[in-house]
């Protein structure tokens, strides 16, 4: 696609940028390179289920030969200045690193909970309930769309993640379509509030930076009708092919372990935290939940301090045993030492690479092309101006990644009505749902749920996931369309 764009527009092969410093190498045969080997490790991504070659590999590779190359041409223009390389991957790197570490404290808080046996507890109340996999897969998908606006898709879509694959055991069909749904609904639900996605808080960020930005903190609630129109099209449509059963083994009580209850309350604490540091002292969200893992390692301590007391004489209980938990003390770093590394890497791998050719100018040459030059070929009237393109950027961000490309957008600021502005949040919100790799959510899930939830037992559902894209974008129209 990258190179495709470029031949559109051949004048621009290496040529210093408006600064007259960063080189444009859409038309070197360095960014042709870039291009070809992005596209071979994307490929080998999507084939993991076949070739068992785990997704983070091709792309860590691929991110080094990317920025390697980017790195010699640079050294070969001594006019230049010799660092500009250097701080463009250095930025690539703290934005992977927020990422990493939000990632990596939810994933340690679910992993604590699993072992104190929260989700189990919790699927064997559902089974007591007698609640059938199609009714799971409705209670899964409206908790994901309705917690996600509070504490992101990300974490949302890991804990719901969780829940499914306690409840669905062995039966693969139902926590596949389960998984589509909570990436679907935890996407939608994500993109009607500020904090609920990474691009609407790049988009609410440049409104609070710039004072004049593009949407404000309540505009985005205008979103919300879309929003469910995005999830409840696909999911009215799945949920004829979940099966209509209830989930085997008994419903037997399972009783949480020690500090369960309160290992919950400082997760919804962090979550809040998060959200707190943010929208209220405008700080990256990562840094309130970075502050709620010290929450669970004071807590952990004082598990490590209390064990001793908690188990003296109740060893021949084994009911009691299981209630206490391990004797072995609690310890935070081990539930960090079970986080989904590959999944951690695979991200570093896709912002590097995304990042390398938004460095050699495709990102910035797709949104030149797309809002400035689609618009004049249609004929289009001045409000839908912008229409084709906002709505391909929720495409682009399925097969690239919505974060760079919103960037590309935001840094173009296109002159758009606020309904345009509405629009390309909605579009790069849920447009990655459409396929598994277009998400952080659906990244994280496909780590999380490994065999079950692939590549292309996703694929097999984009048509219905795509007629809700369709229907939500028309639902904007229809719902805003004074906005425009």
């Amino acid at each position: 696609m990258f190179a495709l764009l470029s031949l559109i527009a051949p004048g621009l092969a290496l040529a210093s940028s408006a600064g007259g410093e960063r080189l444009d190498l859409t038309t070197h045969w360095v960014g042709f390179a870039a291009v070809a080997v992005f596209v071979v490790a994307y490929a080998l991504v999507m084939a993991e289920e076949f070739t068992h070659l785990r997704k983070s590999k091709p792309v860590i590779l691929a991110a080094g030969i990317i920025w390697a190359m980017v790195a010699w041409v640079y050294h070969t223009h001594p006019e230049l200045p010799p660092y500009l390389a250097e701080q463009a991957v250095r930025h690539n790197l703290l934005e992977y690193a927020e990422l990493m570490l939000f990632l990596l404290v939810a994933m340690t808080y679910i992993n604590a909970m699993d072992e104190r046996n929260v989700f189990e507890a919790l699927r064997s109340w559902l089974v007591a309930k007698g609640f059938s996999f199609r009714q799971l897969f409705w209670i899964t998908g409206v908790l994901a769309f309705f917690i996600s606006p509070v504490a992101d898709n990300l974490t949302t879509a890991l804990l719901m993640c969780a829940v499914v694959l306690a409840v669905g055991g062995d039966n693969s069909k139902f926590v596949l379509l389960a998984c589509i749904n909570i990436v679907v609904a935890a996407n939608a639900g994500g993109a009607f509030s500020p904090f609920g996605d990474i691009t609407t808080l790049m988009v609410w960020q440049k409104n609070i930076a710039t004072a004049q930005g593009p949407v404000d903190f309540w505009a985005f609630f205008a979103l919300f009708v879309p929003s469910l129109v995005n999830w409840l099209v696909p999911a009215a449509i799945m949920v004829f092919a979940v099966p209509n059963i209830n989930p085997s083994g008994g419903g037997d009580s399972v009783r949480m372990k020690r500090g369960a209850k309160r290992i919950i309350a400082l997760f919804l604490c962090t979550i809040a935290t998060a959200v707190s540091f943010h929208n209220f002292l405008h700080m990256p969200p990562v840094i309130g939940m970075l502050t709620g893992l010290a929450y669970l390692q004071f807590f952990g301590f004082y598990l490590k301090k209390t064990s001793h007391k908690d188990h003296a004489g109740k060893t021949e209980d084994a009911e009691a045993e299981g209630q206490m938990g391990d004797p072995v003390a609690f310890d935070v770093f081990r539930k960090i030492a079970r986080a989904e590394w590959d999944t951690l890497l695979f991200f570093y791998g896709v912002v590097l690479c995304v990042g390398g050719l938004g460095f050699i100018g495709y990102l910035a040459l797709t949104s030149q092309i797309m809002y400035t030059e689609w618009g004049a070929m249609l004929n289009l009237s001045a409000s839908m101006n912008a229409t084709p393109a906002n709505i391909a950027v929720g495409v682009l961000s399925a097969i690239v990644d919505n974060i760079p490309v919103m960037f590309a957008v935001l840094t173009m600021m296109p002159d758009m009505s606020m309904g345009q502005w509405l629009l390309v949040t909605l579009t790069a919100g849920v447009g990655g749902s459409m396929l598994s790799i277009g998400s952080a959510a659906g990244v994280a899930l496909m780590g999380q749920a490994r065999g079950r939830y692939t590549f292309f037992g996703h694929l097999k559902w984009t048509p219905v996931i795509a007629l809700g894209y369709a229907a939500s974008i028309v639902a904007h129209m229809f719902v805003n369309a004074g906005s425009f």
